[in-house]
């Protein structure tokens, strides 16, 4: 399962199955989806998410602070049939202008908003960049979460397997890293995300605070990402176990899609 996260690749394709099978029908249970759409996704990584989106014939725009990574996107998309509906740009999304890209009619945001510093800045910032009656879909764990911290991401085989340990006091977490060999950049890395980590609580104040409603909102108890990783069906959260507070405990994912006011 680690190779995952250095096989760019095979993140793309499993990116692109999770958001065929399962964020697409999700969107399409309250918003249709067809090739007239524009659609983005910030923070996208290679753009897998973006894939099926393209293979439906939609206009295609992704962005990602990271260059090496729009340089693979644009790599795995070199033969798509749709390849002339896909811009991939290399930029820090605060640094875009708005008024050089047509305004986006859906926005996905798939594992992204939980690295974003300032999270509620953002939501403002994104504004600028939607059509009136645009829709927007948030999927992210739960900072409390089981590996809400991604440790999944370490280096040692002990600590990808040992749940809540992000959560110990801050000296207390960054010792475990260095006893158990990670890197330097590995634990700035981390500790990124300990300070952008985000809860289902605090994601509901900052998009009330912004001006925008939600639309569909879905606690998931097993990810439906995790078929593609670990071969398991996906499970809504039981109403008895959905506890505010507690239920970042628990949910593996949560999924919302939102709209301005």
């Amino acid at each position: 399962m680690h190779e995952r996260y250095h096989n760019r690749e095979q993140y793309f394709n499993e990116q692109a199955y999770t958001t065929e099978k399962y964020v697409i029908p999700y969107i399409q249970q309250i918003f249709k989806i067809h090739p007239d759409l524009v659609v983005a996704e910030i923070g996208c990584g290679e753009a897998g998410n973006l894939k099926p989106f393209l293979d439906l014939g939609c206009t295609c725009v992704g962005i990602d602070l990271e260059e090496v990574k729009i340089e693979n996107g644009k790599k795995f998309f070199e033969n798509h049939p749709n390849k002339n509906r896909l811009t991939l740009i290399a930029e820090d999304i605060y640094k875009v202008n708005p008024d050089s890209l047509p305004k986006f009619d859906l926005v996905i945001m798939r594992d992204t908003i939980e690295h974003i510093p300032n999270q509620e800045n953002f939501l403002a910032q994104l504004k600028k960049f939607l059509k009136p009656d645009a829709k927007v879909f948030f999927a992210f764990p739960p900072w409390r979460m089981p590996f809400g911290g991604h440790q999944q991401i370490c280096e040692s085989k002990y600590l990808r397997l040992l749940p809540y340990f992000h959560l110990l006091p801050n000296f207390i977490y960054k010792g475990l890293l260095k006893a158990f060999g990670e890197s330097e950049a590995k634990i700035k890395n981390l500790s990124e995300i300990r300070e952008t980590g985000i809860s289902i609580h605090e994601f509901k104040s900052f998009v009330n605070n912004n001006g925008y409603k939600i639309d569909k909102e879905t606690c998931f108890l097993i990810n439906p990402n995790y078929e593609i990783k670990f071969k398991l069906k996906q499970r809504v959260l039981p109403s008895i176990l959905n506890i505010p507070h507690l239920r970042d405990f628990y949910v593996t994912t949560y999924y919302c899609i939102i709209s301005i006011k």
